[in-house]
């Protein structure tokens, strides 16, 4: 019959703990992706205000800002960003509204978007967009008393 060595023991352990899943301390207060550090999937927030619609941006125009890298499809862009980034970075870090109004947070998706009041909000998918437009400003209400905590 073989006994286990303390050394063989101590090595078993090290071995669960290494493929256990560590801790979740909170989400980025950024959303961008599983595999990424780019915000709004590399999309040019400016865009958004400026050509009112969605426009891909360089990694030649990149800010990092907030914890996460924002592209931007132009200098112009860029510097306009730069010089005010709250007035141009999605409302609740980029997650989805409608997530954040119900507590909760969701990724979101580029194309799905609106600007309220100065500020732009991006969705999930066109089903919860169509959800979050029955009551923006309901939304918008609650959305922003469940933020930042939803981070948590």
């Amino acid at each position: 019959m073989r006994t286990i060595t303390p050394l063989l023991c101590a090595v078993a352990v090290a071995a669960v703990a290494a493929l256990a899943p560590a801790p979740v301390l909170g989400k980025d207060p950024v959303y961008t992706g599983i595999f990424s550090n780019v915000a709004v999937s590399g999309y040019d927030t400016v865009a958004y205000f400026t050509e009112g619609r969605p426009v891909e941006g360089s990694s030649e125009y990149e800010v990092e800002w907030n914890g996460a890298v924002w592209r931007f499809a132009s200098a112009e862009n860029k510097a306009l960003f730069e010089a005010a980034p709250e007035d141009y970075a999605p409302q609740y870090g980029g997650y989805c509204a409608w997530a954040v109004s119900e507590g909760n947070t969701a990724s979101s998706q580029p194309d799905l978007w609106r600007i309220v009041e100065g500020k732009l909000y991006l969705n999930y998918s066109p089903r919860i967009q169509r959800r979050w437009e029955e009551d923006i400003p309901g939304h918008i209400s609650k959305a922003d008393a469940n933020w930042p905590s939803v981070l948590d």
